[in-house]
């Protein structure tokens, strides 16, 4: 069974500046098929946006998608794990701070990303969310 963090994440996060647009980001998602993107100014971490803060903080919003940055939608406040730390930690972190994503740090350089469905996949891949999560979508 896999024990750290390093053996599920996603790496090579996709990444933004936080000047770049909500319009930019949303594309970038749907043609990476990922739910969530790393802010970045050069290689420091800034904040994470998701498929949800687009929705919640910028269109519920009435923002113009086009002058919207992911500064301005994303989180900042950020929740981070080591590449080495244990999966239990992971899942201690993700529920303390009602989270499903952790972006990777390590030396402080994002790494990867972490997310719900993979510690899914991972302890439990017959429970539903865990089989939602092996399942490819569909295009």
């Amino acid at each position: 069974m896999t024990e750290h963090v390093r053996d599920i994440m996603t790496g090579t996060p996709v990444t933004v500046e936080p000047q770049a647009s909500v319009t930019a980001v949303a594309r970038l998602m749907r043609d990476q098929d990922i739910g969530a993107v790393l802010v970045t100014h050069g290689e420091e971490l800034h904040g994470v946006v998701s498929d949800r803060d687009l929705v919640v903080r910028a269109i519920a919003e009435g923002m113009d998608p086009d002058r919207t940055t992911a500064a301005m939608v994303g989180s900042g406040d950020l929740v981070t794990v080591g590449p080495d730390e244990d999966l239990g930690r992971a899942v201690e972190l993700m529920r303390e701070h009602s989270v499903r994503r952790l972006p990777v740090v390590e030396n402080g350089h994002p790494v990867g990303i972490v997310a719900l469905g993979d510690m899914a996949i991972e302890r439990d891949p017959e429970s539903a969310l865990g089989d939602i999560s092996a399942a490819r979508p569909n295009k």
